[in-house]
């Protein structure tokens, strides 16, 4: 079984300028995904779509393959079920396709590792995404999740990251944290300081 790993790191956001080369405690956001994915050790490829200079050259020396995105997709327009699809496009012949990002800095490598083993190592799910545990009501399916996986014949069938079959890995609230706003990283920024004070 052979999977690929797909982080989208484009050097423009419209909501917070600039957003995936922010310092957070001393380091840019998009390395902190890059580091955690590396250290999962779980993938058999590991693909960095960009269109950044900065990020092709820190992709490149830590052995990804850089894709360059595609002006269309780097449109706030286009969104993760768009560029999965043009990955699988361009790389058909994986049966495991994951999708990482950069605004979801706090993932664990060890849940990464566990979300993919979750999937690949039985046949009762198609496709998996990281979640956490909320006991309240939504009117609206729009939360954020920091990974995805999904099966070859899922995503082609389905054309979308979440199989008919998906698997929800439950993350803690740490490694939940996604960045869009200046409010969220202010957040990451107290929360990443009082996690590693306690890990001291």
């Amino acid at each position: 079984m052979k999977s690929a790993c797909f982080i989208p790191i484009k050097s423009n956001s419209e909501r917070v300028p600039g957003k995936n080369f922010r310092e957070l405690n001393g380091k840019r956001l998009y390395q902190y995904i890059c580091e955690h994915v590396q250290e999962a050790d779980v993938f058999d490829d590991i693909y960095v779509d960009t269109n950044s200079e900065e990020v092709k050259e820190y992709a490149s020396k830590k052995g990804f393959v850089i894709i360059e995105r595609k002006e269309e997709l780097a449109k706030s327009t286009a969104n993760g079920n768009d560029l999965l699809t043009y990955h699988y496009n361009l790389y058909p012949n994986y049966d495991y396709y994951f999708q990482l990002f950069a605004t979801a800095p706090f993932l664990q490598s060890e849940t990464i590792k566990n979300c993919y083993n979750k999937l690949i190592a039985t046949e009762k799910y198609d496709s998996c995404f990281t979640a956490t545990e909320n006991h309240s009501f939504f009117w609206l399916n729009n939360m954020p999740t920091g990974m995805y996986g999904i099966s070859k014949d899922a995503l082609r069938k389905y054309g979308c990251r979440i199989g008919a079959n998906p698997y929800i890995y439950i993350v803690n609230k740490f490694e939940a944290v996604d960045i869009n706003t200046e409010d969220d990283l202010k957040l990451a920024e107290y929360i990443g300081k009082m996690y590693w004070e306690q890990k001291r």
